[in-house]
């Protein structure tokens, strides 16, 4: 039979986010799958050079809507470190509890999210009506559902009091609750398991030489979670399991997904009943010394990577975000490729893709000219003014 190409997106109803994929296909098996990274021009990282750190941290944490907490701690940790900051301990306690609580909603929108790709949608309903009582706990700290604003460069924004507390600890019982009956059915129920076992393997040898991080990695058996690996925040404090499964499948995925779940209300009971007293922040200064920091942060998709360069001034030289989703990409090529095609939206969703966490960078490259042309983001802003006009007269 004859091999045929089949593009999926840019633009395509399967997709949430905007991005390219090309399969070539022998009948319904996939012999070569390609992925075309650069359809969400951010341009966050850029536009980082020319605000002051404070501003960088809440331009940072809209890098994505699930995981804004994660992007957030992560780089107040990469200014931290190079302002020398000793960052109170509360605080520490608090940025840890934002973060359980965004990893427990990230993980249930995906659990919703798998259940619908594979037609189970009373899961699907079940799980994200869980996650909107985890979002009403957030907004009753924050005051925010997505983008909490939580942290500062010096420590977090808001503290906890009691009563904040006793609703979160009250929410914990009937959450765990229902994630074991869905830790049950995840295992169990044939409707799930006979679309997703055997479904995606990947061998842990490769996860490993493909570099591949978080609950895909895990998923095959490897025991890599930066939270054990190199704690940060208060995580160095807190007893906890690392969730694995040796299935390497798809099932493997979401087994480690629930089991993270229930491991993210023990750290949170824990946070609460052993908060410490204390300050919340300290104070930092505008202009920051002159170096550079790496910032490692265990996403809900896995370790997430902040890089900065400081000049000495009250503004960084240089921001890189090395996302999840990016580590994960060669192994979810690799997988695809000897799969069926009415498997891609499955696989592609076992890792919990995000796009916009992925793209960074545009590159403009001009007929005659040699190399890539570098545009301030001044430039790029009225490159763009002209472009919507020149479209609004056309």
């Amino acid at each position: 039979m004859a091999e045929i190409v089949i593009p999926i997106g840019p633009q395509h109803p399967a997709l949430k986010e905007p991005e390219s994929f090309r399969f070539t296909v022998d009948g319904e098996v996939i012999v070569d799958a390609e992925v075309r990274l650069g359809y969400n021009h951010r341009g966050i990282e850029k536009a980082c050079e020319s605000r002051p750190y404070m501003q960088c941290l809440y331009l940072i944490e809209r890098i994505c809507g699930i995981c804004s907490h994660t992007h957030a701690t992560a780089f107040a940790q990469g200014v931290e470190k190079l302002l020398g900051l000793e960052v109170p301990r509360r605080a520490l306690y608090i940025r840890t509890l934002v973060g359980e609580l965004e990893r427990i909603h990230s993980h249930l929108l995906w659990l919703g999210v798998a259940g619908h790709e594979v037609g189970f949608d009373t899961l699907f309903m079940y799980s994200w009506r869980d996650r909107e009582a985890v979002q009403d706990i957030l907004e009753i700290i924050s005051g925010n559902r997505v983008n909490y604003g939580i942290n500062t460069i010096g420590g977090v924004r808001r503290d906890i009091d009691a009563e904040q507390s006793a609703k979160i600890l009250a929410l914990l019982d009937p959450l765990t609750q229902r994630t074991n009956y869905y830790a049950n059915v995840v295992q169990s129920e044939s409707t799930f398991v006979g679309r997703v076992k055997g479904v995606g393997v990947l061998p842990k040898d490769v996860a490993l030489e493909l570099g591949t991080v978080g609950p895909q990695a895990r998923g095959s058996g490897l025991t890599m979670d930066v939270r054990k690996d190199d704690p940060y925040a208060a995580y160095g404090e807190i007893p906890f399991e690392v969730a694995t499964s040796d299935l390497s499948d798809v099932l493997g995925r979401a087994i480690v997904r629930v089991l993270e779940l229930l491991e993210s209300y023990k750290i949170i009971h824990y946070t609460l009943t052993h908060m410490p007293d204390g300050p919340i922040t300290i104070k930092a200064p505008k202009k920051v010394p002159e170096g550079e920091a790496v910032s490692r942060y265990e996403a809900p998709r896995g370790e997430n990577l902040h890089y900065i360069k400081s000049n000495g001034t009250e503004m960084p030289e240089r921001v890189k975000v090395r996302a999840p989703t990016l580590a994960n990409i060669p192994s979810l090529m690799h997988i695809l490729k000897g799969s069926y095609v009415a498997d891609i939206p499955i696989i592609t969703a076992a890792i919990d893709p995000c796009f916009s966490c992925t793209d960074r960078m545009i590159r403009l490259e001009s007929a005659g000219k040699s190399g890539a042309q570098t545009k301030t983001w001044e430039e790029l802003r009225q490159y763009g003014i002209r472009w919507y006009a020149d479209g609004a007269r056309r």
